[in-house]
């Protein structure tokens, strides 16, 4: 792939604005009906979708309901929790998988997002637990391929090892994915899990030259962190990360996908969902879109 910039142009940033999509949950405010229609109202042509509420409001005729507003599924959140050592665990968190697998084919995205899980109860082994990751995407490598759906492993800021990610570097994503070919397991550059690694550049080089970004995605990091830190994810612009260099560098690397804005944060599900829609779309504009 080639390591060349695109000069950017208002034809370049028309093109990146084109690839914008909303993940649900940075407008969990919204019902599915409502995501769609607030979308198309805003000239949004894609969105990250979750299981749950898809499940809630039937798979299949979420599937129609975005299918018929035009709109794309750019991913499916999410899949995983792969580090059980109890074998009944183990079973139910596989089966689990092959149903995301098919949720995922039939809401017609071929991007079903993983995140590995945590230590087990007792557990400090972390090579292990990444271990048995690899075994999960061994044994479910072969449905994914038949429904078309690739698998794309999401590294999380290592202050979630413990309990929900043992996979908390690119680099360790990459050298789990790399057991697999490229087009059946990829990565998932996310930045508000990765933005604070000084190897982020060239690990971003790396899984672009082997076709392995399966999907990016943005939050800004904020401080202080809540209680529990899940829901601490900041609104563009609104912290440290520098959003248009990791834009620039996912661009180097040859990646052309989705650039998906996934935001959890209870300040933003407290306003209007139009005016959330709004306000990122501008910041995605003024923070990634225009040249320095």
């Amino acid at each position: 792939m080639s390591s060349a910039l695109p000069p950017r142009s208002e034809e370049a940033d028309e093109a990146l604005l084109s690839r914008f999509s909303i993940n649900q949950q940075t407008v969990k405010q919204w019902s599915l009906p409502e995501l769609v229609d607030g979308c198309v109202k805003a000239g949004v042509r894609g969105v990250g979708l979750w299981r749950a509420p898809a499940q809630e409001y039937g798979v299949a005729a979420a599937a129609r309901l975005v299918r018929e507003a035009g709109l794309t599924v750019t991913s499916l959140c999410r899949g995983g929790f792969f580090t059980a050592l109890d074998s009944k665990e183990r079973a139910e968190a596989l089966a689990d998988n092959r149903a995301a697998i098919e949720e995922a084919a039939t809401l017609g995205t071929s991007t079903l997002v993983l995140v590995s899980g945590g230590l087990p109860p007792g557990s400090r082994d972390l090579h292990g637990a990444r271990e048995r990751v690899a075994d999960a995407l061994g044994e479910l490598v072969p449905h994914a391929a038949e429904a078309g759906v690739r698998l794309a492993l999401e590294p999380l800021h290592p202050m979630y090892a413990a309990d929900r990610c043992v996979v908390s570097t690119l680099a360790q994503a990459l050298a789990l994915a790399e057991r697999f070919p490229a087009e059946q397991v990829g990565v998932v550059v996310d930045t508000y899990h990765l933005w604070w690694d000084d190897t982020i550049g060239s690990q971003i080089g790396r899984a672009g030259a082997g076709g392995r970004i399966a999907a990016f995605q943005l939050a800004d990091w904020v401080t202080p962190l809540p209680a529990g830190v899940l829901l601490g994810r900041g609104q563009l612009g609104d912290g440290v990360v520098d959003l248009r260099w990791f834009r620039e560098q996912v661009d180097a690397a040859g990646y052309r996908g989705p650039v998906e804005v996934e935001i959890f944060n209870p300040a933003l599900w407290e306003r209007p969902g139009t005016e959330v829609l709004a306000e990122v779309v501008e910041r995605f504009a003024r923070h990634l879109m225009h040249a320095r």
